[in-house]
């Protein structure tokens, strides 16, 4: 059992960057592999990254390459995403997802309870 806290969402202009973590718990945390998930009003959930447990591989969903950077610290067991040249359509809430195995767009058995981030024009 895994349970997942965001934290770090908040209200910031465009162009400007905040960082958001996720803590997780148990001793295994170092054995997942941890993704960052977006949902905006009216929109279906949406990838934004993922980060592999072993090699700490890492993906970007088309809208966020460039800006957004994951990164883990397993001895804090927390992941992080730095997101810079925030852009309002970054508005959303922020899920972190925790699963086995390799990267995937979907099949993650933990979910935190989300971070809003809000980007002004």
């Amino acid at each position: 059992q895994v349970q997942l806290v965001e934290s770090g969402g908040g209200l910031v202009q465009t162009g400007g960057s905040l960082r958001l973590s996720c803590a997780g718990s148990g001793r295994t945390f170092s054995s997942y592999t941890m993704g960052w998930f977006r949902q905006a009003p009216g929109k279906e959930r949406e990838g934004v990254s993922c980060i592999g447990s072993s090699d700490g591989s890492t993906y970007y969903g088309v809208s966020v390459k460039g800006r957004f950077t994951i990164s883990r610290d397993n001895a804090k067991n927390t992941v992080f995403l730095q997101m810079n040249s925030l852009k309002p359509e970054d508005t959303a809430v922020y899920y972190c997802a925790a699963r086995p195995g390799y990267c995937s767009p979907d099949e993650y058995d933990y979910w935190g309870q989300g971070t809003q981030v809000t980007v002004s024009s």
